[in-house]
């Protein structure tokens, strides 16, 4: 009995390896602060608070983005308990989508080699090991969009008309990519698709696309939200289109300024080696260079350039720029740097064992950053400080902080309650930029009822004297301690925790109805 696998079931191994590969790498590392702190504790909230419908992060309404993800979080926090492996697994099941879609698709238009290569460097990227694992809306979007765009494309290749099955998906995949990050799971798989359809003048085709059920589709999953959000809270358009669309597109007032090559860097680096080797593929050869190496058809190969330029020449264009921006493009671009390595190199002696060190290299590099990354990012992490905390601490306790958020406090610790964040809010709205503090005070314009969690510095004192409170802040922000007041109960690696009244030492013994919050290790919680 003949037991070897053939070349396609070697394929479907190798991208279950890979994204087996990421789930390890995934649950080896803390979160990261602000995003993952932020996103993950938004889904968290969800969970805990039963509302579906408002995201919040510290109680108070969050509408930079759409509740996508903050759904899907949620769920899996459900299914697999409050852990960073199950926030992970969101952005690591997109990916995964990614990653297959880019094979089934180069599988259809080259060969099998080429589509199992092209896995194989977007799965052994930092795009994949790092940009899979990471919990914010930029993997969620980008594989919705190269989901439309293959979708489209697919459907246009088809014949004198589209495919309306294919087509129909196409909305479909616009639908998600909208509900994860907004208008950009639109304007992007259409700006390609317009682009390409022009150029390889097929635009007539628009005509006989299933318009009518596709927009229905489109509406019937992508609208319900935006619909009954907006009448709950009538000035969330503006706000979330407006504000966090336009003008952060337009304006120079954002954080993170870059300068124009940033993309163009960026690529290098979360495709690298592999984008390299779509240099290769500037020039379309019209027949294969060398016997054997495939070549793409000009209509395929010219969507992998569009989608690959108009994309990053968008992202370009704001002067806002953050890395995830671009993971929309990898798709195309791995494509690209398979054929480029085909022609370049399968036809060399060891180009086999190369290619498999280039991996090895890869993954070891990957690797090497999850591992560190905790370390590096200690001090400005206050997970030590949420682990004391959660022991100690009982769900009826009020947590105040002041002079910088603790994002991921809330999320280690499974706080019930909100922070009671301090600051000079009526000064803070006029001079702040863009940062945690305009976060928390245009949030709070949505809901009067939570902002009550943005208070004045002054009210420190008097909750000092109250047994019951919690004050956290960095640790080179000293607090006056004094009879009744404020006692020092922790000093973590960046973070500080004081308790007010009279403070239970840490090591001291606890009473027996004492049981802590959900975040507690010692209750065996996590």
């Amino acid at each position: 009995m003949n037991t070897s696998l053939s070349e396609r079931q070697k394929s479907w191994l190798t991208l279950a390896l890979l994204w087996l590969m990421l789930l390890f790498m995934a649950a080896l590392r803390p979160l990261a602060v602000p995003d993952e702190g932020r996103y993950g504790e938004v889904g968290r909230w969800m969970l805990q608070s039963g509302d579906w419908l408002t995201p919040r992060l510290n109680g108070i309404p969050f509408f930079h983005k759409p509740p996508y993800v903050y759904w899907l979080e949620a769920a899996s926090l459900a299914t697999f308990g409050v852990n960073e492996l199950a926030l992970r697994l969101v952005p690591a099941l997109h990916v995964g989508m990614m990653l297959v879609v880019l094979y089934l698709a180069t599988r259809t238009i080259s060969t099998e080699q080429v589509a199992r290569r092209a896995a194989l460097m977007l799965g052994t990227s930092l795009t994949f090991l790092l940009g899979g694992q990471y919990v914010n809306h930029d993997m969620a979007v980008a594989s919705w969009i190269g989901v439309a765009i293959w979708c489209f494309a697919f459907a246009f290749m088809a014949g004198d008309k589209p495919s309306a099955l294919l087509a129909r998906l196409g909305f479909v995949a616009c639908a998600f990519g909208m509900l994860s990050k907004g208008l950009i799971g639109i304007a992007l798989p259409g700006l390609v698709i317009f682009v390409w359809l022009l150029w390889t003048r097929q635009f007539k085709k628009v005509l006989y696309l299933p318009w009518f059920s596709g927009l229905a589709l489109f509406a019937l999953i992508a609208l319900p939200w935006f619909v009954i959000a907006q009448q709950k809270y009538p000035q969330l358009f503006d706000y979330m289109f407006v504000n966090q669309h336009f003008k952060r597109f337009t304006a120079t007032s954002f954080n993170n300024p870059q300068p124009w090559w940033f993309y163009l860097l960026s690529v290098l680096l979360l495709l690298f080696p592999w984008a390299f080797f779509a240099l290769n593929q500037l020039r379309r050869p019209v027949a294969p260079v060398v016997a054997q190496v495939p070549v793409l058809a000009k209509a395929w190969w010219s969507l992998c350039w569009i989608w690959l330029v108009a994309i990053t020449v968008f992202f370009s264009i704001p002067s806002s720029k953050l890395v995830g921006y671009i993971l929309p493009v990898m798709p195309a671009l791995a494509l690209l740097s398979a054929l480029g390595w085909e022609r370049a190199m399968a036809h060399r002696a060891r180009a086999g064992l190369v290619f498999f060190s280039l991996c090895l290299f890869n993954i070891a590099l990957a690797l090497t950053i999850v591992l560190k990354v905790g370390e590096v990012t200690r001090t400005g992490r206050s997970q030590d400080v949420a682990q004391i905390l959660a022991c100690a601490a009982s769900e009826s306790d009020t947590v105040y902080a002041s002079d910088a958020y603790p994002y991921d406090l809330p999320f280690y610790a499974q706080t019930s309650r909100p922070i009671v964040v301090l600051g000079n809010w009526d000064q803070l709205r006029k001079t702040t930029g863009d940062g945690w503090h305009r976060e928390l005070f245009e949030g709070s314009d949505f809901d009067a009822q939570a902002a009550k969690v943005l208070q004045d510095p002054t009210v420190l004192a008097q909750a000092g004297t109250v047994p019951g409170n919690w004050f956290i802040t960095k640790v080179e922000n000293p607090v006056f301690e004094g009879p009744g007041g404020w006692k020092l109960f922790y000093r973590g690696a960046g973070w500080s925790l004081y308790q007010s009244g009279n403070p239970l030492a840490p090591e001291g013994p606890k009473p027996a109805e004492h049981k802590g919050l959900p975040g507690c290790k010692h209750q065996g919680q996590k």
